[in-house]
């Protein structure tokens, strides 16, 4: 089950009508629109949570975002989990663009390309600059833009935050 701020709870078939009317409420601004999918996860005492989020943002005029929350049992090694987290986007992808798989949804599709966001940066000393090669030839194999800290909001922000 996917939650909303706005919304509530909904399924999946039901958030490419949001990101529609979203998009047809914000086109009138001129303004580049994105559509997003990342996920985070957070170990704790129960087990991994994981959060993965869609979002969609118009440039200077706000966005909304679409969550939706698991518990596994616990990952601890750096790479799994962003293995785990990247393959879990690529799978929510994969299904929102079937859902969306019609002429309704072409104008969106066609303005506002989907980018998966990875939870990995290229801090010096950090634990997953290694990694990102791969993640990212992984989500490019697959089709589809990505991006990386520091431009990976719906990953490095919202489902962070959503996931602690």
């Amino acid at each position: 089950m996917w939650k909303s701020q706005t919304y509530g709870q909904l399924s999946l078939k039901d958030i490419p009508d949001k990101l529609k009317a979203f998009y047809d409420r914000n086109a009138v601004y001129g303004e580049p629109m994105e559509l997003a999918i990342g996920t985070d996860s957070q170990n704790h005492a129960s087990g991994t949570k994981i959060v993965t989020v869609i979002s969609m943002i118009c440039r200077g005029h706000g966005g909304i975002f679409f969550y939706e929350t698991e518990l596994r049992e616990l990952i601890k090694a750096v790479k799994q989990k962003l293995e785990t987290e990247t393959y879990i986007s690529l799978e929510t992808a994969g299904a929102l663009l079937d859902e969306m798989d019609n002429d309704t949804y072409r104008m969106l599709i066609d303005n506002c390309p989907l980018s998966i966001h990875i939870d990995a940066g290229n801090a010096p000393h950090g634990k997953t600059r290694d990694l990102i090669q791969a993640l990212t030839g992984w989500v490019h194999a697959m089709g589809y833009d990505c991006e990386v800290k520091p431009d990976s909001f719906t990953a490095s922000t919202i489902a962070d935050r959503l996931s602690k």
